[in-house]
């Protein structure tokens, strides 16, 4: 470690999980690591996945919440000079915008001196995320079951199963949030909502409980993903082959257009990225990621000789 004013690394996230819409989410073991110091002007320098979007300072996530924040704080905007590498892709649902929120917020209670806990960086991040799924997924690690009222953040969670894999199928073409939302209509027949309940109702269980048996019937939906199944192309394609090869569920990564795909053991991985292959064939795949799922959460390292506010109840390795 460098004597750097602050670094975090925050995990990718896979949210909604089918059924848990909005609601629930699971971290991931790719990451989105950040350093930063002051500066007498903002600069930043990107490597890893978009980095010619992560370096650009004009309509910047984490430089503008990060001020924003600062600003409604009625706190000067300190300007800092951020490194970053970024493995989480942009706009493919693997939860790059709360993680760059949650980095933005924290660089804004340090140096700010904002004497925040922890519980109001995730606060913060979730008002502006609007839901409060990949933020509380990012920050805690785990399955995260998640909900708000007002601001407050209500969120529960547990270690995934150690033996279960995932696989992130990326298209070629990312999406923007935005534009998975506007698909989704204004309300539902009462039926797909009981559908979704009882799907719901068993997801964090299956977590918990290693119940790769549930997963499948866990993760079905009626709620966003045959809206999202148009502009999706993936998931599709993907969605039947939940139950074959050792896959224990399918569900579109977060709004998309990613697909996740769940695979109860190390020894299924192979078979089930076989099967991906041929069920994708007609459809330009940018990558299969094969990864874990990630209990540490957010990391915080902070070096104990500067001065300023420590940010309390983080994770600190």
């Amino acid at each position: 470690m460098t004597a750097t004013a602050f670094r975090m690394r925050l995990p990718a996230t896979s949210a909604n999980l089918g059924s848990g819409f909005d609601t629930a989410a699971v971290a991931l073991n790719f990451f989105l690591e950040i350093e930063a110091d002051p500066a007498d002007q903002f600069s930043i320098e990107a490597t890893g996945a978009d980095s010619e979007i992560c370096s650009r300072l004009d309509n910047n996530l984490i430089v503008d919440t990060y001020s924003r924040v600062l600003e409604r704080q009625n706190v000067r905007v300190q300007p800092l000079a951020i490194k970053m590498q970024n493995d989480i892709p942009l706009g493919m649902g693997c939860g790059s915008s709360a993680a760059g929120r949650l980095a933005a917020v924290a660089m804004a209670a340090r140096f700010g001196t904002l004497n925040w806990g922890s519980e109001q960086i995730l606060e913060e991040a979730c008002a502006l995320e609007g839901h409060p799924d990949n933020a509380a997924a990012s920050w805690l690690g785990g399955f995260v079951a998640a909900g708000m009222e007002g601001r407050a953040v209500y969120a529960a969670r547990v270690e995934p199963p150690a033996s279960w894999r995932a696989i992130v199928v990326y298209p070629s073409k990312s999406l923007a949030t935005s534009a998975a939302r506007a698909v989704l209509p204004s309300s539902y027949p009462s039926c797909d909502v009981v559908v979704n309940l009882q799907s719901v109702s068993m997801l964090g269980l299956a977590f918990a409980q290693s119940r790769g048996d549930l997963l499948g019937v866990a993760m079905r939906d009626r709620i966003h993903q045959p809206h999202r199944s148009k502009i999706c192309p993936l998931l599709p394609r993907l969605l039947p082959i939940a139950g074959r090869e050792g896959i224990l569920g399918v569900a579109l990564s977060g709004a998309g257009p990613a697909v996740l795909v769940i695979v109860g053991s190390e020894e299924g991985v192979k078979p089930a990225c076989e099967l991906i292959r041929s069920a994708t064939a007609e459809v330009e795949l940018a990558q299969l990621r094969v990864c874990r799922f990630e209990n540490a959460g957010a990391q915080l390292y902070l070096n104990p000789g500067l001065a300023g506010s420590q940010i309390h109840g983080i994770n600190k390795p």
